[in-house]
C-alpha cells in the first residue's frame, strides 16, 4: 500500500496546481498568461516540474490572514472588511430598518384585526338570518 503513497502525492499535487491555476483571475496571474500556466501544468506534471513551478513562480502570494504584514502590503492596503455583528453602521442600519418595519408592522396587523372584525360581524348577520351588506369594494 505504501508503494503507492509517492504517486498518490504526485496525483494530488498535479490536480491541486492544475485546479488552483484555472480558479485564479487572470490579474493574479504573473510571468506568463494563464493558458501557457494550464500547460505547463499538465505537461510537465508527472515530473512536478509544471506544478511546483505553478506554486513558486506562477500566483501571486497572498498574506496570511491573521498573520503581520510586511512594509509594502500595508502601504497599498484598503480598509479591512470587518464582520456584520462588529460593524456599528451596520448594526446602526438594522435598528432604523426595524424601527421602520415594526411601524409597518403595526398598521398592517390593525387593518387586519379591522378586516377580521367586519368578516365576524357580517358572519354574524348571515347566522342570525339578517342580510349582510353588500361587500365594500
Amino acid at each position: 500500500m505504501l508503494r503507492y503513497l509517492p504517486f498518490l502525492l504526485v496525483l494530488a499535487l498535479w490536480i491541486y496546481a492544475f485546479i488552483d491555476c484555472l480558479n485564479t483571475p487572470e490579474e493574479e496571474v504573473r510571468g506568463l498568461p494563464k493558458v501557457v500556466w494550464v500547460i505547463i501544468i499538465l505537461l510537465f506534471g508527472e515530473v512536478l516540474v509544471g506544478p511546483i513551478a505553478w506554486l513558486v513562480a506562477g500566483r501571486t502570494r497572498r498574506a496570511p490572514v491573521g498573520g503581520g504584514t510586511t512594509a509594502e502590503s500595508s502601504r497599498g492596503r484598503r480598509a479591512e472588511w470587518v464582520a456584520p455583528d462588529d460593524n456599528p453602521e451596520f448594526l446602526e442600519s438594522l435598528k432604523e430598518n426595524r424601527d421602520e418595519d415594526k411601524k409597518d408592522d403595526e398598521a398592517l396587523l390593525k387593518d387586519w384585526e379591522a378586516d377580521l372584525r367586519r368578516r365576524e360581524e357580517d358572519l354574524k348577520r348571515r347566522e342570525s338570518g339578517e342580510d349582510p351588506q353588500p361587500p365594500q369594494t
